[in-house]
């Protein structure tokens, strides 16, 4: 406990005491708990985190990590239907202390998980009793059923959203005023969707074929919430994978601060115009994203040189492109960014680089990047030149059109600012450049820099 912050450790004792005061009634002399039920959900929820500490069972159904850290929430609301407040609370319990935990202190987090799962489950229960949920099931279920089902699952929601942003606010210090911000319109459509699952499961249990037709329900909704978990686990890999990389970049070359991510947010407006499906949008997101991660293989000292390259040092960075391919060549999950970010100083007429590839030959997605990285470079302003109007960059890229750039890039990237606008930064650690005629780093007129080879002073 000497880890977690003294507001955080009271607020989990608060939580551990309501949970306790929610299950008590369950255990007390004459109540009427319907044990058997209590235990058949109490295990199925255990079983839910089974393949989490089993390699081979987790790969058969999805991944080996937990479904929901101790939450397959269609089985706490068949419980929800199915049993009072206290035989729900009860039975949300062993789940979520036998789920693995990856971060410590394990203990207290699975007390807190423990504790915040019995309260939505017992309040989820309450709400489904108001709303008529057992004289419902006992009846004709459907729809009359929806109501308590509903209630259920928008109880549940709020409870375990309001305890979720208590904890952000409390153990990581999150401000108040944004620690639950987003929670709730995140979770409300899974609680929904994970409610109507625990409906149907609630009344195939209290069917003739009883609780093992409720399992026809539970299984095959436990397999895909595995199976997107993963998904958005893989999805998370992939975000950090980028993240350490473009970081490692701005690192070394101070230059292009923010450059990177730009230029995949102009990279995505332009093939949004194109009419280029989601899955492609994603690919070019990454391929201006990392367009240029081949300057971790550039020399520093070339990077940041102040004066004039020298044509020997202008060779060393028209080679980024070729170390950018292939520090992402393993990477399988960018697909065809790779090719943009081995071409995408490849110009229209041949005369770019690392292949002179022209024309047709040059990937689309690559002339897609080649575009959005010219235009973010002149309308930022650096510690060596200043920002230019995005009309003016604009106008210098339609007469580059044709030459070295794709006319229907660019074409499509006036109609996308036309649509949304574009907001200019100042990517260097060093203050803006006053306002006057601006030169390129090694005395290069601007305009130079913009669009013939040399356009860029550090090959990006």
């Amino acid at each position: 406990m000497r880890r977690i912050p003294g507001p955080a450790r009271a607020y989990i004792l608060c939580a551990v005491v309501g949970a306790g005061a929610c299950a008590l009634p369950a255990v007390l002399p004459g109540a009427d708990t319907p044990w058997t039920t209590v235990a058949l959900l109490a295990g199925l929820h255990a079983l839910s985190e089974v393949p989490g500490r089993s390699p081979i069972l987790g790969r058969l159904l999805g991944g080996s990590a937990p479904v929901g850290s101790g939450s397959f929430f269609p089985v706490l609301f068949a419980a929800a239907l199915l049993l009072p407040p206290a035989g729900a609370a009860l039975a949300a319990v062993p789940a979520a202390l036998l789920g693995r935990v990856d971060r410590r202190p394990a203990g207290v987090r699975c007390v807190w998980r423990a504790a915040r799962l019995a309260l939505a489950a017992g309040a989820a229960s309450a709400a489904a009793a108001l709303c008529g949920g057992p004289a419902v099931l006992a009846g004709p279920a459907l729809p009359y059923a929806l109501v308590p089902a509903g209630a259920a699952a928008l109880t549940c929601c709020l409870v375990v959203t309001a305890l979720d942003g208590g904890i952000l606010a409390t153990a990581e210090r999150i401000p108040v005023r944004t620690a639950w911000r987003g929670l709730l319109s995140g979770s409300l459509g899974p609680h929904l969707v994970h409610g109507l699952a625990g409906l149907t499961a609630a009344v195939l249990w209290r069917s003739p074929y009883g609780p093992p037709a409720a399992l026809l329900v539970l299984l095959p909704v436990y397999i895909s919430c595995r199976v997107f978990a993963r998904y958005h686990r893989e999805q998370g890999a992939h975000r950090s994978t980028i993240r350490a990389l473009v970081q490692a970049v701005d690192i070394k070359d101070r230059y292009t601060r923010g450059h990177s991510e730009r230029v995949g947010r102009a990279s995505v407006l332009i093939a949004r115009e194109l009419g280029m499906d989601e899955e492609r949008l994603e690919v070019l997101r990454f391929a201006g994203i990392l367009h240029d991660v081949g300057k971790l293989g550039v020399p520093t000292r070339v990077l940041r040189k102040d004066g004039p390259l020298t044509p020997e040092e202008r060779r060393v960075i028209e080679l980024h492109p070729e170390y950018g391919h292939e520090i992402v060549r393993g990477i399988g999950f960018l697909g065809e960014a790779r090719d943009a970010i081995l071409h995408h100083h490849e110009r229209l007429d041949g005369s770019g680089y690392p292949y002179g590839l022209a024309g047709r030959q040059i990937p689309e997605v690559a002339r897609v990047v080649a575009v959005a990285d010219a235009f973010d470079a002149m309308t930022s302003t650096r510690s060596y030149s200043r920002a230019r109007p995005v009309p003016a960059a604009v106008e210098e890229l339609k007469r580059c059109a044709g030459t070295q750039f794709d006319p229907r890039m660019v074409r499509a990237l006036v109609r996308a600012l036309e649509r949304h606008g574009w907001e200019a930064a100042v990517t260097a650690d060093e203050p803006a450049v006053p306002a006057q005629p601006s030169r390129g780093r090694g005395g290069t007129p601007a305009r130079q820099e913009a669009a013939p080879a040399a356009r860029h002073r550090q090959g990006g």
